[in-house]
């Protein structure tokens, strides 16, 4: 499974100067968006923005969402962006079918290697249908995720619970193709973060792993949110202890018996909490 950030921050492509903020705002990755944040007649001047700050590595790994992949203004963005030194990522919206994913991997991969990893965002009823095949479509692909607004426009569903077999196909679809969890798609208010800790906690609860934000005030809900609990790192402590002195099954002090597969997830929690030393 491929390691993906905990927390991504998005920053308009227009305002080069809130993306400069953007970096030093403590997110495991930034994201520069060029589609739904920057108006029509500013598309152009965030393409070149972003270009002219990414011709040089940033200090954390940078994605760009290009704009619509059935649109005029994808070739024009992936033609100036795809290659800079600075891009570590492109994030693909609208994704429906793998060719989609295929055309922009086969169209960024220079002659000399050194591609950028891709993440596919699935906004529509037909994408999610083709979840899987997406997630599999090319090794270029290290990313699934859920674009929520457009799918609920899509979906026709009001109630949030609405979405929630929707998220869990993504989750199993990308943990089918050995991609890491997805991330959770925005919480939009920026001031309920009492909202943001309750639907992380039930994002959690559903195979996610982290989330992006429109707001750096939002990355320590996510962060505390994701990050494992002293008391969870302390059960997969016993767990893993009781794995490396017990031959056959195991049995925790209190009884409870695990087996290979919780110890994997034991590991994988005491990892989590190592990336936040």
């Amino acid at each position: 499974m491929k390691e993906a950030p905990l927390t991504w921050l998005y920053a308009p492509g227009d305002r080069p100067s809130i993306v400069a903020k953007a970096l030093l705002a403590g997110a495991d990755a930034v994201i520069i968006d060029l589609e739904d944040a920057v108006g029509p007649d500013r598309k152009e001047y965030a393409r070149s923005a972003t270009a002219e700050l990414l011709s040089e590595p940033p200090p954390l790994p940078v994605h760009v969402r290009v704009n619509a992949l059935d649109g005029p203004l994808a070739e024009a963005d992936l033609r100036a962006i795809a290659h800079l030194p600075g891009v570590f990522g492109l994030r693909l919206p609208k994704v429906t079918c793998p060719a989609d994913v295929v055309r922009v991997a086969e169209r960024s991969a220079p002659a000399d290697g050194g591609a950028p990893v891709l993440h596919a965002l699935i906004e529509s009823a037909i994408g999610l249908e083709h979840a899987f095949a997406i997630a599999t479509a090319h090794p270029a692909l290290h990313g699934l995720s859920i674009g929520e607004a457009d799918l609920r426009a899509d979906l026709g569903v009001r109630d949030d619970a609405g979405l929630d077999w929707a998220r869990a196909r993504v989750v199993v679809a990308a943990r089918a193709a050995g991609l890491a969890p997805p991330a959770q798609s925005v919480y939009p208010d920026i001031r309920d973060l009492d909202g943001l800790r309750a639907s992380c906690a039930h994002g959690r609860t559903l195979g996610f792993l982290g989330r992006a934000a429109i707001h750096p005030r939002q990355l320590p809900a996510i962060e505390q949110a994701y990050l494992p609990t002293p008391q969870e790192i302390e059960h997969a402590e016993q767990i893993v202890k009781a794995a490396t002195t017990e031959a056959g099954a195991l049995a925790l002090p209190d009884g409870t018996f695990v087996d290979k597969a919780v110890v994997e997830g034991a590991r994988r929690v005491l990892d989590l909490a190592g990336r936040r030393g």
